[in-house]
């Protein structure tokens, strides 16, 4: 069939409203044939809304203006032509696969599905084809994978299997939300060369064309050829990547090629003291393992091994990693909650196992600790006076309800909220600002450690430029010891002094954080550094 002439997607004025919000407002913007195009933009500027409405799958909103796909204005057509095109001339990645695809059905299945309803093919040679697809991904094993239940593949064979999907009948459009989000550094890099490698080969055969939504600037930088921004719903700068990232002319696209982490780590006093300290810690889980005669035997899985850390009073210690890696075991370990094989971990010099009764509270209030996600972390039912007080009421009954007032609001104040906040409820805030919340509730109890578990892998740049400014300026302030666990070089390269870097629960490199990622000694690390684009 002979292509038609012109873009190959085209939104004209695309205008869509939620009730009286207006979520997208006269977005116009061109794909070409073949064409990698990002659109990026912070959460809530409009980026997924967009994608959806191409879709068609946005029920309950308002949609105007044209979305012509080779030639053809999509929002004239019925559900039933929409229905034929979607999965085959138009599929879409998701940013979380595991909401995605569909518990209950092998990957295997749910490939075969989209091949049988638009190939029309037999069962059996689409189950063949899906094969085939995971295998293109890079997933190893795919015959066996091909069986496979969503919840048994790790977070990168997810992904690859939502990308298997997608491609499963050649679409000529992709559109990838926020595909490498949720992945490792290592894992996003080898998510990205599969896309670039696809759609090179898709391209020369059918012209396949990408659009892809992201917040990441490294990662449009690696793969887009054109780049649209978005602010608010309107699309406010676009154009070749490299003139954008060169000379931006939008305040808003400047601001957002700004708000890469800056190092403004001080140096640590040599004469400062030891606040933590791990020596040859281990953590073992038992597990079952299948034996000859078809039974389970009890085994043991060591999930962190020998490992060796400390942190000084002022100092950020970065420990890195992959996910499995032992990163948060460890962090639990040293926090006390999580039970040791064998090893010592001391908070001030002493034992944290010689803590008894209310030493162990005192304890607690001196070591705190800030959650990858506050949504989940936070009590829906409490205000944010209940949950900052909380702590205060366990760790500190001398205060009698009005001293604990007038400490959360100072505590909020030092957070960047003002009061105005306590008696509102964690789904009101943004993202960042619940992680604010999150902060103010472990700060209350003026704690000396603070282990902060990915603290802002779920906000968007210019946020969490904001909450690493904050962290270092109260710091600077308290003098307080970090432990901060990322996957994120660019996080750890701006707030580290020091950093360790796990594989398989051993800490296979350790040092000062620009030695180590000017001259990494380890393979692995040099791995790290290579997929996360630090520069």
């Amino acid at each position: 069939m002979q292509m038609a002439a012109g873009p190959l997607l085209e939104l004209d004025r695309l205008h869509v409203t939620f009730g009286d919000t207006v979520a997208v407002k006269d977005v116009t913007l061109a794909i070409e044939r073949g064409e990698r195009v990002a659109l990026v933009g912070e959460s809530g500027s409009g980026k997924s809304v967009t994608a959806l409405s191409i879709l068609r799958l946005l029920s309950d909103a308002e949609v105007s203006g044209a979305i012509r796909f080779d030639g053809e204005d999509l929002l004239v057509k019925s559900e039933r032509e929409m229905r034929g095109l979607r999965g085959s001339a138009i599929a879409m990645i998701f940013q979380e696969p595991m909401t995605a695809l569909n518990p209950l059905y092998t990957v295997g299945e749910q490939i075969a599905e989209t091949i049988v309803i638009h190939d029309g093919v037999p069962a059996k040679e689409a189950k063949k084809r899906a094969v085939a697809l995971l295998a293109r991904t890079g997933i190893t094993e795919p015959g066996k994978r091909v069986n496979s239940y969503p919840h048994q593949l790790s977070g990168g064979q997810r992904q690859r299997a939502m990308i298997a999907m997608a491609l499963a009948c050649r679409p000529r459009l992709l559109l990838a939300d926020e595909p490498t989000t949720a992945l490792d550094v290592t894992i996003r890099a080898q998510i990205v060369e599969l896309l670039l490698e696809l759609q090179r080969d898709e391209a020369a055969r059918r012209g396949m064309a990408v659009l892809l939504i992201t917040h990441d600037l490294n990662l449009v930088r690696r793969f887009a050829q054109r780049i649209a921004v978005m602010e608010r719903g309107v699309l406010v700068e676009s154009g070749p990547v490299e003139k954008i990232f060169s000379s931006p002319q939008h305040p808003y696209t400047q601001r957002l090629l700004q708000s890469r982490p800056e190092r403004t780590v001080v140096p640590v006093l040599p004469i400062s003291p030891v606040l933590l300290e791990a020596r040859d810690v281990s953590v073992e889980f038992k597990t079952k393992l299948p034996s000859l005669r078809g039974w389970f035997r009890s085994g043991r899985f060591r999930a962190v091994a020998d490992a060796s850390v400390s942190v000084r009073q002022g100092e950020t210690l970065g420990i890195v990693g992959e996910s499995g890696s032992g990163k948060s075991t460890l962090a639990m370990a040293l926090l006390g909650l999580q039970r040791t094989a064998h090893g010592e971990i001391e908070f001030q010099g002493r034992a944290l196992a010689s803590y008894r009764g209310h030493e162990q509270t005192v304890l607690r209030s001196n070591m705190q600790v800030v959650f990858q996600d506050p949504f989940s972390s936070l009590s829906p039912r409490q205000t944010i006076e209940r949950i900052v007080g909380e702590g205060l009421a366990l760790h500190r009954p001398e205060l009698d309800a009005a001293a604990r007032h007038d400490k959360v609001i100072a505590v909020l104040r030092e957070v960047g909220l003002d009061r105005t906040v306590l008696y509102r409820y964690p789904h009101e805030f943004s993202g960042g600002q619940r992680q604010r919340i999150a902060i103010a509730r472990a700060l209350v109890l003026e704690p000396r450690v603070l282990i902060l578990d990915e603290p802002t892998s779920a906000l968007d740049v210019s946020i969490q430029q904001q909450v690493l400014k904050l962290l270092a300026g109260l710091q600077r302030k308290y003098n307080l010891g970090y432990v901060f666990i990322s996957h994120d070089l660019a996080v750890i390269g701006a707030m580290a002094h020091r950093v360790a870097v796990m594989q398989d629960g051993s800490i296979v490199e350790s040092g000062e954080v620009e030695q180590i990622f000017a001259t990494p000694a380890h393979p692995y690390t040099r791995k790290l550094l290579k997929a996360s684009l630090v520069d």
